[in-house]
């Protein structure tokens, strides 16, 4: 039976570094079942010592002291998070540190530089890319598909939308994406508005066992969650972009973080901030 410890990502703003960091860190134990929290917004002595509290409290239910990621920035700050009966891990100290050894210069130490919105183009074009693949989502909006940057393909369901959106939030990707409908795949050829943006296409696969079990899941029972069906959806599908050399991705074992990723760096788009 896995332990059990419980883990915090304590940040001065959002807390998506803290999380980021450490949930890379604590998967690397997997004999451990963590119990993960995210305090985020702790930019004073006063709201640091109710955490400090909350910690403590959490240490003497447990009978073990929590493990803390923090990416706090105010010194005063971090020392009353630091008098807490918890493993403090500061995600950006040793970093800072050796950067300002390696320039020459003292780090600004200004509290949510990392998620402001204070580059206003870049933040400008993430809002806007989000605006689009919400406007360009499953199928709409076609006619306009040549100002996207990307557009995913596939069948129903195989993770084209979260994938969109999050290339949109995170990269400021303008992602639209299209669904193989049964009608296209069984005219065996992309809609001709697809064809004429083939450069920008990317297709999105997934196993029939695991697209059977997320359809049954929003249709119990149905011809469109019905396994064969899936699989000839599939079948045809991938047939289809093989035939218009369209690259693929099988999304069945990835993460969406991870089938983003790997498309940007296969396409070589460049993010739009960070």
């Amino acid at each position: 039976m896995a332990k059990r410890r419980s883990v915090f990502y304590v940040s001065d703003r959002t807390g998506i570094t803290a999380e980021v960091v450490g949930h890379s860190v604590v998967t690397q134990f997997p004999q451990f079942l963590f119990s993960q929290t995210t305090i985020p917004f702790v930019d004073s002595p006063e709201r640091a010592r109710a955490v400090v509290e909350r910690l403590d409290q959490q240490a003497d239910r447990d009978g073990a002291r929590p493990v803390v990621f923090s990416t706090l920035i105010d010194p005063s700050v971090k020392d009353v998070l630091r008098s807490a009966r918890a493993l403090f891990i500061d995600c950006l100290d040793s970093s800072l540190t050796t950067l300002e050894g390696e320039l020459g210069v003292k780090a600004s130490h200004t509290v949510g530089s990392s998620h402001s919105i204070e580059d206003n183009l870049a933040y400008h074009e993430r809002i806007e890319a989000v605006n689009f693949s919400l406007a360009h989502d499953d199928g709409l909006g076609v006619s306009d598909f040549g100002r996207a940057d990307v557009i995913l393909v596939g069948v129903s369901r195989s993770g084209k939308t979260p994938t969109s959106l999050y290339m949109a939030m995170q990269f400021g990707v303008r992602a639209a994406n299209y669904p193989l409908t049964p009608e296209d795949l069984s005219r065996e050829s992309l809609p001709p508005q697809l064809l004429l943006q083939r450069s920008k296409l990317y297709g999105m696969t997934i196993d029939p066992e695991r697209l059977q079990q997320i359809r049954n899941e929003r249709r119990p029972g149905s011809e469109y969650a019905d396994i064969g069906n899936c699989q000839r959806e599939i079948r045809s599908a991938e047939r289809l972009m093989r035939q218009d050399r369209i690259p693929m991705i099988n999304t069945t074992k990835k993460s969406i973080e991870e089938i983003a990723t790997i498309i940007l760096h296969e396409t070589k788009l460049e993010r739009h901030g960070y």
